[in-house]
């Protein structure tokens, strides 16, 4: 296998926290994404959505999504479970692992990626065009504000994001939280329980860059 990534870009640095939590060792080339080397026709021949990550099986086979790589290395290396060892676990971890992607990465994606000169016809990954909406910036920054809310609501009556272990739920929403320093977002000192969360995990070796 090989794990084309940009480990700098949240989507890539998703899947490079979770092999690293489950101790996974696979040959990696970068793709440079700040020189849009995803949408060169190289790049594209292996992915044609021009996305980052992609993970190459041996038999050519080509995973681009990251919870589906998730998924296909949880089976091969099921030690150190992080989507669940039962089916409650399996259910919260993946309900609040695409919440969080749909509601908070997305919600980040949007006041980034339609403000500025970087992101200029650019409003969304992948190979299509689509011009900013600057109105869209306001709005992303307050979805990602009130997630702020419900993650510290949850993490009051649980130890991690979807329960009392630490899982994939986990690197998602750490990712965000860091994915937040790009559109100038932070913690608020007085959300205590995602405080406590947020140290917590930043201190787990694995979350290291």
């Amino acid at each position: 296998m090989k794990l084309y990534s940009y480990p700098p870009a949240p989507s890539p640095q998703r899947v490079h926290f979770f092999m690293k939590e489950k101790g996974i060792d696979l040959p990696v080339e970068v793709i440079d994404m700040m020189a849009a080397e995803q949408l060169g026709d190289a790049y594209k021949a292996i992915n044609p959505r021009g996305t980052v990550p992609a993970l190459v099986l041996d038999d050519g086979t080509v995973i681009s999504d990251v919870v589906a790589i998730y998924r296909y290395l949880e089976m091969i290396f099921p030690d150190t479970p992080l989507l669940g060892a039962d089916a409650k676990e399996q259910a919260l971890i993946s309900e609040w692992d695409h919440r969080i992607e749909m509601e908070f990465l997305t919600a980040i994606a949007e006041a980034l990626r339609n403000h500025g000169r970087s992101f200029k016809g650019r409003a969304f990954p992948g190979d299509l065009d689509i011009e900013q909406i600057p109105e869209l910036v306001a709005r992303g920054r307050l979805r990602a504000e009130a997630f702020f809310n419900i993650l510290d609501q949850q993490l009051a009556s649980n130890v991690y994001v979807a329960g009392e272990k630490f899982s994939a739920a986990d690197i998602t929403a750490f990712v965000g939280i860091r994915f937040c320093a790009w559109i100038k977002l932070a913690v608020p000192e007085e959300m205590v329980n995602l405080q406590r969360w947020l140290l917590a995990v930043s201190q787990r070796p694995s979350m290291a860059t």
